[in-house]
């Protein structure tokens, strides 16, 4: 295959490109004002064992994420295979995001969501200006795994749960 000479590619060309990997869902959560808020993130992906990190990516223009980047710790949930609905309302733009969302809450103010495939415990340890994005790297202080739930994935603009 030859390629073709460099050219700028349109947004909506490189979501559909982007959109051929699948990735995890994560749900990221904390109280805030002692209620709880948070956000969802296709972009979750594991980058180092020692030390424990994770990473999200954020848009600039994301109005939840200012409020979650100051609360001491912070809880992200992979959303399971049933969960499309509540993933779906996680990341609306308007309404109670939480609205009969089973959940709790640290002692520390980071957030879980129940019925997720894995919980990690987090702290902010980076965030990186990315083109339009933000790149938040994220220690885990701890781990709670549900190894019977099967998580979801989004792949070619959809949730998908993975084939068993």
């Amino acid at each position: 295959m030859s390629w073709p000479a460099a050219r700028n590619l349109e947004v909506d060309e490189l979501r559909r490109a982007f959109g051929m990997f699948p990735s995890g869902v994560a749900a990221i959560c904390a109280l805030v004002d002692s209620a709880p808020v948070g956000m969802v993130a296709s972009s979750f992906t594991s980058v180092s064992l020692k030390p424990a990190l994770v990473s999200i990516c954020v848009a600039h223009s994301s109005t939840t994420w200012p409020a979650l980047r100051n609360a001491p710790r912070l809880g992200l949930s992979v959303m399971g295979a049933d969960q499309e609905g509540l993933a779906r309302q996680l990341a609306s733009k308007s309404g109670d995001r939480f609205a009969e969302v089973g959940w709790e809450a640290a002692s520390d103010q980071a957030v879980f969501v129940h019925g997720s495939a894995l919980w990690l415990h987090c702290r902010i340890d980076d965030e990186v200006a990315a083109g339009d994005h933000n790149i938040v790297v994220m220690e885990v202080l701890d781990a709670v795994a549900y190894p019977e739930t099967s998580p979801i994935v989004f792949h070619g603009s959809r949730f998908r749960a993975l084939a068993g």
